[in-house]
């Protein structure tokens, strides 16, 4: 029957099934257990899927994430830590299904300014199916279906590099039927955004609410196999890793220290709406605006837009001193064609 044939439905009648006000959180080695049994596969189908719903009402503690990314790092597939100021974007896995993604064109700027960027998502993800780095890369004639070796030469190579859940994370990405039809998120959701398959030691990332960036936050310091030197998490566009027009807030820990501020985006020459960014043909309008923008087009609104986002990578890789030097620097190395040089790498790669 396996190393814990019992354990979640036990952790369900004894810990965390009793409903949200009851419920009692998991010891580190329980939620180890718990989880290495989902990734065996060793539960049937609806004894997990109510330990999964359990989680959801209960919230997980950063201690219970950091053991559920500990088994998870044993089943997946490690590559070499890659340059010490690369960014590990783990971008909402479930994507976008109204506004433009801004966040390849803005990796790429990064890139060519001498940021590694490292991004990891997967396909159809659950709950939303939307559009992914996957879909935008394909579209941009850039193969993505790579083994995690590739994807880390990819980032030596170029300065930006590809992750694909079914590679590099593909105990989690086997549960994606039972995700599927549970049609809700899960701390799956979470965790596979914090998987950092290259090892980097920079995370940026987006959250709703303040309280849960914070707890991301705890969870990325209680993973003992991290070392994360800052975090970046901002209130991102439907939750992705682009800034949303407006206001937005902005937590970040850095040397220890934990702060908070505000980003006002007219306050950066950005003026549109979350309408102006809508579309209803996700992944071609998006490709389009990457490679306009990277050509050094000047697309109003928009073009500002993917400079901001650039930005905001260029400080959290610490290669700035602020997000507004970030930005020009994001115009300055445009007109030096090397981030269209880096796209092309990248399709040929």
């Amino acid at each position: 029957m396996g190393r814990s044939p019992g354990i979640l439905k036990h952790l369900l009648t004894e810990v965390v099934g009793s409903g949200p006000k009851t419920a009692c959180d998991m010891q580190q080695d329980q939620a180890r257990r718990a989880f290495r049994a989902i990734l065996e596969q060793q539960s049937n189908p609806v004894t997990l899927g109510a330990f999964l719903l359990a989680n959801r009402w209960k919230k997980n503690t950063p201690e219970e994430l950091a053991a559920f990314i500990e088994v998870m790092h044993d089943q997946a597939v490690r590559v070499k830590p890659v340059n010490n100021n690369a960014v590990d974007i783990g971008a909402n896995y479930d994507g976008k299904v109204h506004t433009v993604l801004l966040g390849v064109a803005a990796g790429i700027i990064a890139a060519a300014v001498g940021v590694p960027i490292v991004v990891h998502s997967g396909d159809r993800i659950p709950t939303k199916y939307g559009c992914t780095y996957t879909h935008v890369l394909d579209e941009l004639g850039v193969r993505t279906d790579l083994s995690s070796g590739e994807s880390r030469r990819m980032v030596e190579e170029t300065g930006f590099g590809f992750f694909y859940q079914p590679r590099c994370n593909p105990a989690v990405h086997n549960l994606l039927d039972i995700r599927n039809n549970m049609g809700v998120r899960t701390f799956l959701n979470t965790i596979e955004k914090l998987a950092n398959p290259a090892g980097a030691p920079v995370h940026l990332g987006s959250f709703y609410h303040l309280a849960f960036a914070k707890r991301v936050i705890e969870t990325l310091k209680a993973v003992p196999s991290y070392s994360m030197e800052r975090i970046l998490l901002f209130q991102g566009l439907e939750g992705y890793d682009d800034v949303r027009p407006g206001y937005t807030k902005v937590v970040e820990r850095r040397n220890g220290d934990l702060h908070d501020f505000d980003l006002q985006t007219a306050e950066y020459g950005l003026h549109l709406s979350r309408e102006d960014l809508r579309s209803d043909r996700l992944p071609e309008d998006s490709a389009a605006i990457t490679e306009q923008v990277l050509s050094g087009e000047h697309l109003p609104g928009f073009t500002e837009a993917v400079w901001l986002n650039a930005a905001v990578r260029l400080y959290a890789g610490d290669a700035t001193h602020s997000i507004e030097q970030g930005m020009a620097v994001a115009q300055q190395v445009i007109q030096t064609g090397k981030p269209i040089r880096i796209l092309q790498q990248l399709r040929e790669f």
